[in-house]
């Protein structure tokens, strides 16, 4: 893999060439946010030529309006459409639309640092990756997203995941958003338009799988806007656990303890419910389980403001028991269809 040149020379010649990189951010109902989204990508600490391709989907707001409007005053920007409304298909039409070697996605309510692209490409230079990314920094202003961001922070939230938690630079199975090699979308196919949640997460795998790298820069710190109350928080992990499930039937040996830790809790949890009328020691499984979110979200929880602190073990408990259900309601409708294989011909039936 050839990679740019070396960005260590940077500093020693201040006229070097840093490649050319296309923006791709989908949209949907992203009126309100969508001028400031593409001026702090424009506005990057970066020399290199810079394009924003927008993918707008039908939007109940004044999103498309917008759009055009940004467009038509600077032609950096470029605006396609995505009827589905879908983000795979979003993301697909706007690579389509992209002209430049070096891709990044950037979705509407990112806040990204002014050195992302810049060290971004050092990183890609660095490294020979085909994907870079960082850290996905949650972080609330209302107490119920502030909880939020503190879960989504945790490893008791989510895990060991880097992009989540932090850590060390290095391979990763995959990272937030993502600064791509366009080669190496080209050889995957770009997103899988089938997958509505985890694409991300199904793509890099396909670029790991093909013998690509895909490498976790903590400096790469993008700053996230949690969901804004129960239901939406509810939601989103429902979700995801349903397709993490469809990915893990994708490809097969993808799934780990730390994905079967929800929907073993919520398995446990309903069979203790079920039998405690009839066998009173099946309670203590959810009551295990809740004493040990109490005492996890004192442990996490330090800093918080006490209106946060009291909606914690509510949040951890929305996301872990939503991932949950999701991962295993998951239908198998929701599969992806295997290829059929060929039928072999009178030919191929009769040929010595």
């Amino acid at each position: 893999m050839k990679p740019f040149p070396d960005s260590r020379q940077a500093s020693q010649n201040p006229a070097r060439n840093w490649p050319p990189i296309s923006v791709i951010m989908p949209v949907l109902n992203e009126e309100r946010h969508l001028r400031d989204a593409v001026r702090q990508v424009l506005e990057q600490d970066y020399e290199g030529p810079l394009e924003v391709v927008i993918s707008v989907g039908p939007s109940h707001d004044r999103t498309q309006e917008v759009a055009d409007a940004i467009a038509a005053a600077d032609p950096r920007v470029v605006v396609v459409p995505n009827p589905t409304g879908r983000t795979p298909n979003a993301l697909n039409a706007a690579i389509a639309a992209s002209r430049n070697p070096i891709i990044a996605r950037v979705d509407g309510h990112a806040i990204l640092p002014r050195d992302y692209l810049r060290t971004a490409v050092e990183t890609l230079e660095q490294t020979g990756a085909d994907n870079v990314g960082g850290i996905m920094a949650a972080e609330g202003i209302t107490p119920f997203e502030q909880a939020v961001a503190c879960a989504m922070t945790s490893k008791i939230g989510v895990g060991n995941a880097r992009f989540h938690t932090g850590g060390e630079a290095g391979p990763a199975d995959t990272v937030y958003l993502g600064v791509f090699r366009r080669s190496a979308l080209d050889r995957v196919g770009g997103y899988d338009e089938h997958f509505l949640r985890a694409q991300d997460w199904e793509m890099n795998h396909r670029i790991r799988e093909t013998g690509g790298l895909v490498w976790f820069q903590p400096r790469m710190r993008v700053t996230y806007r949690p969901r804004p109350n129960v239901r939406a928080l509810a939601k989103q992990y429902f979700h995801y656990g349903r397709w993490r499930r469809v990915v893990s039937r994708t490809h097969q040996g993808t799934i780990n303890l730390r994905y079967l830790a929800p929907p073993a809790a919520v398995a446990a949890m309903a069979l203790g419910l079920v039998v405690s009328p009839f066998f009173w020691p099946g309670l203590i499984i959810p009551g295990g389980y809740l004493a040990a979110i109490l005492a996890g979200s004192v442990l996490t929880g330090r800093g918080l403001s006490g209106a946060a602190l009291l909606r914690l073990p509510l949040v951890y408990a929305t996301m872990h028991v939503s991932w949950g259900t999701g991962f295993l309601t998951s239908p198998p409708k929701l599969s992806k269809p295997r290829p059929k294989p060929e039928r072999a011909s009178l030919e191929d039936l009769f040929e010595d």
